[in-house]
């Protein structure tokens, strides 16, 4: 029977069998494997991501669209670990608390909601403010005592989780210990700061949702590349071709792909209105990019989007797929059927790939795949990602 060394975390022994092919996925892309296949089928590794990638970084958990009002209180949850993001009525800033009461550990909301006033424990009926600080503990000292000289009140607060916002996506990182997120995202800001401008959502017409039986990374990996396109979006194809596209490549950042024809038509013979100063560059581009490790940007001149992909488990995600526009008119009853039209288009697109990232997990559980290997030159931008990734990990090691 073989021995297992219990100083080491039971993720660690579990990985080390296949550190020398996850270091495979570092080499120079000529030579380069990709991720192995236990990492997207076994619930170990699954769990493993969650505690050390997503856990020890920033990633997307929701939409500020989503909380239209003071008040608003959003569960989300990710990898089994419970949040609660809240537009407070007290000071209208959002905040992301661990979902659960100080005293027992209950679950405090579990859908959607509009606040009338304090969060309430529905077990045994603690209260909080909408900002966090515990205001009623019934009973604690008993019948009729609601304080207890051995409980200091001061330390009940919520625990909020730190968080940050940008293009109307809300990102946490639980552990509290990563850089910035101005810091480790500064290629991307930097590179999109021209879209630093107001996005409007209808709410309704421009936002949708997709269940897919899949692994997380292959949804990131089939976005970022355009190889696909001529037999997976022939429609799409046929107006954006793959010789009009090209790769971003930002190793250890980001990756996806710029598409030089991007000419917006509709059948109702309106424009969406435009981005102000984007520059000449924008009149016939699209940058479509991947921001590590659970967040799909799209920015054109005339719109943008932002798909979050919420992992479920090591075989299945659901994708909240968000469209916005440049000013507040582009909302209007006039441009309704465009807007539909628009997100008609997108939808078709991202469906049209569930048949090839479900196709890829079921071909995860071959014996012999040994992780594949990439095009040099078409498949740039997926290897960029099976590189974070496996640094990621490795470093968890």
């Amino acid at each position: 029977m073989e021995k297992v060394d219990l100083q080491r975390s039971s993720h660690e022994v579990l990985f080390i069998p296949k550190r020398h092919q996850l270091e495979g996925c570092t080499n120079p892309i000529h030579q380069a494997h990709g991720v192995p296949n236990e990492y997207y089928i076994r619930p170990e590794c699954f769990a493993m991501e969650g505690e050390h990638l997503f856990n020890k970084g920033w990633f997307a958990v929701g939409f500020v669209k989503d909380l239209p009002q003071p008040g608003s209180a959003l569960p989300v949850n990710y990898f089994n670990n419970p949040l609660l993001i809240i537009k407070s009525k007290q000071d209208e800033k959002i905040r992301v608390f661990q979902n659960v009461c100080r005293h027992r550990g209950m679950i405090l909301i579990a859908e959607p909601t509009i606040l009338k006033g304090a969060i309430r424990c529905p077990y045994h009926s603690w209260c909080y403010k909408q900002t966090g600080e515990v205001v009623a503990t019934p009973h604690i000292g008993g019948p009729g005592y609601n304080y207890h000289s051995g409980i200091d009140k001061n330390e009940l607060s919520l625990i909020e989780i730190r968080s940050h916002i940008w293009r109307d996506v809300i990102f946490v990182n639980p552990d509290g210990m990563a850089p910035p997120f101005e810091e480790v995202h500064k290629p991307l800001l930097d590179r999109w700061a021209v879209f630093d401008q107001p996005m409007h959502s209808d709410m309704s017409d421009s936002s949708f949702h997709l269940d897919v039986n899949t692994n997380w990374k292959l949804a990131v990996e089939n976005y970022l590349e355009s190889y696909h396109l001529p037999w997976i979006h022939p429609g799409l194809n046929s107006y954006s071709k793959l010789e009009d596209h090209e790769n971003i490549v930002e190793y250890g950042h980001y990756a996806g792909q710029i598409s030089n024809k991007y000419i917006p038509r509709y059948s109702t013979g309106k424009l969406f209105n435009e981005f102000q100063n984007l520059g000449p560059e924008w009149d016939t581009k699209g940058e479509y990019v991947v921001l590590f490790p659970n967040l799909i940007l799209g920015v054109q001149k005339d719109h943008v989007f932002n798909l979050i992909i919420e992992p479920l488990g090591p075989n299945q995600i659901k994708e909240h797929i968000e469209i916005y526009y440049s000013d507040p008119s582009m909302l209007s009853d006039e441009y309704q059927q465009t807007r539909q039209e628009n997100a008609k288009l997108w939808k078709t697109v991202f469906e049209e790939d569930i048949f090839v990232v479900e196709g890829m997990q079921k071909g995860r559980y071959a014996k012999g795949f040994d992780g594949g290997r990439f095009s040099p030159i078409m498949d740039e931008p997926t290897h960029v990602f099976h590189d974070w990734y496996a640094r990621q990990i490795l470093n968890t090691l």
